[in-house]
């Protein structure tokens, strides 16, 4: 049979090549929380835009570098980036662009970056034979893009949808995005920042789902088993 190969520009590469230098997910997780700190710290206005898109940029690439997707999906990420942080200058110099739509615009660089991690790791594992260092880092920097695809998402809602998203008034600035999201993610639930509409409610809800199965399951897996070596296969059997 011939070979058979995915559709581009988002196949793999071949496992041979997912062994050079395979990971660097170290490098996501610092842009990740570099991401965080920006989003959480850095005064509202057009710095913080334009920080804040670059690193969604950012971190979007090195979740497809770190997958080892094809040149083709890497230049695709590389040129939706670039494009997202050209719009973040014109919103941030001009304000031509809408914060809605650049909330939008990091809610998509953002939310790519999960699927290309879960390949990534999935591919280590079975490269590698074993948990690595390098998969706990991915599992991490899946969980932090999930708070932080959400938290985006919660910003959009608010500029684009007609109404507040946060219920007695609260504004939601980009800090308070992130915080709602991942105390939503965690299910801590202070219950100082709520959401107003069902929708709202709706998202939260799943957010919260999302987060405590993949920490009981994911990543409790992951780390439960980091170092240990695969089990061996039985011999086959005529």
């Amino acid at each position: 049979m011939g070979d058979v190969t995915a559709p581009a520009p988002f196949r793999v590469v071949p496992a041979e090549r997912a062994r050079e230098g395979v990971g660097h997910y170290g490098f996501l997780l610092v842009a990740t929380l570099a991401s965080l700190a920006v989003q959480g710290m850095v005064r509202p206005g057009g710095v913080q835009t334009v920080l804040v898109t670059a690193l969604a940029a950012m971190s979007l690439l090195l979740a497809f570098r770190a997958a080892r997707l094809a040149p083709r999906a890497i230049g695709a990420a590389s040129a939706f980036g670039a494009l997202a942080v050209v719009a973040a200058l014109v919103q941030a110099l001009t304000g031509g662009i809408g914060e809605g739509a650049m909330r939008a615009t990091n809610a998509a660089l953002v939310a790519f970056g999960p699927p290309a991690v879960a390949v990534g790791v999935i591919r280590d594992l079975r490269v590698s034979g074993q948990v690595r260092v390098e998969s706990v880092m991915g599992v991490l920097s899946f969980y932090l893009l999930v708070g932080m695809t959400f938290a985006f998402l919660f910003g959009a809602i608010d500029r684009l949808g007609g109404g507040p998203f946060f219920a007695d008034g609260a504004s939601a600035t980009v800090s308070h995005c992130l915080y709602f999201s991942f105390t939503t993610l965690t299910t801590v639930g202070y219950g100082d920042l709520v959401a107003r509409t069902d929708a709202g409610h709706t998202l939260a809800v799943f957010e919260a789902l999302m987060g405590q199965i993949y920490l009981v399951t994911v990543v409790s897996l992951i780390v439960s088993n980091l170092g240990r070596p695969a089990r061996a296969r039985p011999p086959a059997t005529d």
